[in-house]
Formats: C-alpha cells, structure tokens, sequence
C-alpha cells in the first residue's frame, strides 16, 4: 500500500490536489480549474490519489466531491518521520518548544 502512496504523491500536481484539499471537499471541476492540464490528465491525477486512498470521492448528480483522506496522509507523514528517525513524540517535542 505505502509504495501507491509514494507513487501518488511523486508528482507535483498530485501533492497540489492534496494541498488544496486540506481547506475542506471540492468538486472535480473545481480542482480542474486550479490546474493547466486537459480533464484526462487531471482525471488520471485523481484516480492515482484514490488508488492510493489519499482521497475519497463522493458523487453528487452529475458532480464528484472529493475529499482528503487524513488519517492516510497522517499515517504515511509518521511512516516518513520513523525512516528519517524521528519519532511521533520527538516532533510533539519540537512543536512544544516553538510555542
């Protein structure tokens, strides 16, 4: 599962998606017009992210909402930070000490 994820998140207009997810759902024409790439393209962009279970997607009518999947991304964000040696805690640590 972790290498979907890796893959998904190798391209830029992946991670882009993803970030423009996080301020809550959006439709799929909504997403297209935030990017210069045709609708096959930002389609194929989209299916990656929801093989990789980053997102989810919900039809309404005719429309697709999607929506990121947190606790996924929160989870491969972890699995980084245990290969690079950094602990959950360690990062609660560094988080305390900015305040």
């Amino acid at each position: 599962m972790q290498n979907n994820i890796f893959k998904a998140l190798a391209h830029p207009d992946r991670r882009k998606v993803l970030s423009l997810l996080r301020s809550g759902p959006k439709l799929a024409g909504d997403l297209a017009a935030e990017f210069d790439s045709s609708w096959p393209t930002m389609s194929r962009h989209l299916s990656v992210l929801k093989e990789a279970d980053l997102i989810s997607a919900e039809r309404q009518g005719n429309q697709i909402l999607y929506r990121i999947n947190t606790s996924v991304v929160e989870d491969t964000a972890g699995a980084l930070l245990a290969f690079i040696g950094v602990s959950q805690n360690d990062n609660d640590d560094y988080e305390e000490a900015a305040e």
